[in-house]
C-alpha cells in the first residue's frame, strides 16, 4: 500500500476522553513561547495522544518527548506502533479479513468474545508476543461497544461486543504515519509522578488524567485496575504544585463539576492560585445518545494563557 506520509499523525486508537474536539482550546492555551523555550514535552496520561500528534503535525517537536500511561496494554500498543509497524499491520490485516469474512452478527460476536478471552488470558505474555497483544487490543478497540477500554475489579477487559458490520480494523496509513512521528519518543508505563520525576524549568507537561465523574453513574471508564479516585486527584494536584516549584510549566484538563453542581468547589480548592478556565467539549461516548453533546471541562495551568473565550 502506497501511503501519503505528508498527512500529519493522528490517534491510532479510539480512547475515552480523547482530546480531538478540544484541540483548538488546548493549542490556544499553550505558552506563547512554547517553540522557543520548551526542550522537553511530557504527557504522563497519554491516552490516545491527540495533543501530542497535533503538535507534531504542526512541526512543534521539542528536543525530548516523554509519554507515559500506567495502562500497560496501552503503553505496549504505543511501543509496537513505534517499533514494529510492519508486523502490527500484518496482524491487523489478518484480523480484518477473518472478521469481515464471517457470515453474520452471531459469528462476529463469537469471534469477538474469543479474542477478548485470549486478551484477558495473555496478561503475562513474554515480550516476544507484544505485537500479538497489541493487535488484539486494536481489534477489540475497533469492534467493542463505543471503543471503550474498561476493566473489572480483577483487571480483565469486559467491554461488550459493538455490533459493527464492517469496521476498519487495519488502518495502515494511520499506523505507519504515527510510527514515523514517534521516532525517538520515550514511551513509559509508570506511575504518573514517576514519569516527570526529573522535570526542570525547560519542561512542559500536559496532564489529561481520568476525569473526575460528574455523577455517581458516570464513572464507566476505569482503564486500570483500581481506578482514579479523589485521593488520586489530590495526589496529582500535589505533583502539579511540586512541578510549579521546580519552574516547570504545565497544563491540565479535567471535568467541570460545577456544570452539574454549582456548589462543587473541589478543583477550585485543589488548584487555588493557578489559572482555571472553563471550556466546552463534545463527548460522544455516553451509552445514552440523549446525554451525548457538549460538556463543561476545565483547563488549569500554572502560567497565564490567552483571553478567556
Amino acid at each position: 500500500m502506497k501511503r501519503d506520509t505528508s498527512k500529519g499523525p493522528k490517534p491510532f486508537l479510539k480512547w475515552v476522553g480523547g482530546k480531538t474536539q478540544l484541540l483548538p482550546e488546548l493549542e490556544a492555551r499553550l505558552p506563547d513561547d512554547f517553540a522557543r523555550t520548551v526542550r522537553v514535552y511530557a504527557e504522563p496520561f497519554v491516552g490516545g495522544g491527540a495533543l501530542l500528534f497535533h503538535l507534531l503535525s504542526k512541526g512543534l517537536r521539542p528536543e525530548r518527548i516523554v509519554i507515559n500511561d500506567s495502562n500497560p496494554d496501552l503503553a505496549n500498543a504505543w511501543r509496537v506502533v513505534q517499533r514494529h509497524a510492519d508486523a502490527l499491520v500484518e496482524a491487523l490485516a489478518r484480523f480484518e479479513t477473518d472478521y469481515r469474512g464471517l457470515p453474520d452478527e452471531s459469528a462476529k460476536r463469537s469471534f469477538y468474545l474469543g479474542v477478548r478471552c485470549s486478551f484477558n488470558a495473555g496478561t503475562s505474555r513474554p515480550e516476544s508476543e507484544d505485537v500479538a497483544r497489541a493487535a488484539e487490543l486494536f481489534f477489540l478497540n475497533r469492534t467493542c461497544f463505543n471503543g471503550l477500554y474498561r476493566v473489572n475489579a480483577k483487571g480483565l477487559f469486559n467491554v461488550p461486543f459493538g455490533k459493527y458490520a464492517n469496521p476498519t480494523i487495519c488502518d495502515e496509513e494511520t499506523i505507519r504515519v504515527a510510527s514515523l512521528a514517534l521516532e525517538g519518543v520515550e514511551i513509559l508505563s509508570r506511575d504518573f509522578a514517576d514519569a516527570v520525576a526529573d522535570a526542570a524549568p525547560d519542561w512542559f507537561v500536559y496532564f489529561d488524567p481520568p476525569y473526575r465523574p460528574l455523577s455517581a453513574t458516570s464513572s464507566f471508564c476505569d482503564y486500570t485496575q483500581g481506578g482514579f479516585d479523589d485521593d488520586e486527584q489530590r495526589r496529582l494536584a500535589s505533583l502539579c504544585r511540586s512541578l510549579d516549584a521546580k519552574g516547570a510549566r504545565w497544563l491540565l484538563s479535567n471535568s467541570d463539576p460545577k456544570g452539574t453542581n454549582p456548589d462543587d468547589t473541589f478543583f477550585d480548592e485543589l488548584y487555588a492560585g493557578f489559572e482555571i478556565r472553563g471550556v466546552r467539549a463534545s463527548r460522544m461516548l455516553n451509552a445514552n445518545p440523549e446525554k451525548r453533546g457538549k460538556l463543561g471541562e476545565l483547563l488549569i495551568s500554572n502560567y497565564q494563557t490567552g483571553d478567556a473565550t
